[in-house]
């Protein structure tokens, strides 16, 4: 267990990566990220009425990130970013929003449609972005819309 609530399988479980033979076992560092970023989750859990999260993306080998056709610097291949939903208090946007109107830190929120992406770079930025999906390709705007 990573935390609490979260165990490092649910941060590294990957059908894609199954079924294509990629290898994602995270190394040492990238473990201690993810403790970080379990640690966040706890705090976001808190702040959702301790609803249940359900993490969809974690962390990504590099191979994994690249096959899925992601970005080398995704915070996910660095164990610092999580794709999660909570049904039990709410759609995304309505997740998307009440962290972003806590005092939480992190580096980014992303509202991305069925889902909410948050990472915890030590940046701490409290980037706050909307992902619009057109023709293939994705677009981001300021703000949690």
């Amino acid at each position: 267990m990573l935390s609490d609530h979260f165990s490092q399988d649910e941060f590294t479980a990957s059908q894609t990566a199954t079924r294509q033979g990629i290898k994602n076992t995270p190394n040492e560092k990238v473990v201690e990220n993810l403790r970080m970023l379990a640690a966040l989750l706890e705090q976001v859990r808190t702040i959702l009425g301790s609803h249940s999260i359900h993490i969809s993306s974690g962390y990504r080998s590099l191979a994994l990130n690249r096959h899925i056709g992601s970005n080398d610097t995704s915070a996910h291949v660095r164990g610092y970013a999580a794709d999660f939903t909570c049904a039990g208090f709410g759609k995304p946007i309505e997740v998307a929003k009440k962290i972003a109107e806590s005092n939480l830190k992190f580096d980014q929120l992303i509202y991305e449609g069925t889902w909410v992406h948050i990472s915890c770079d030590p940046q701490n930025r409290r980037q706050l972005l909307t992902a619009r999906f057109e023709h293939g390709h994705t677009y981001y705007t300021t703000g949690i819309t």
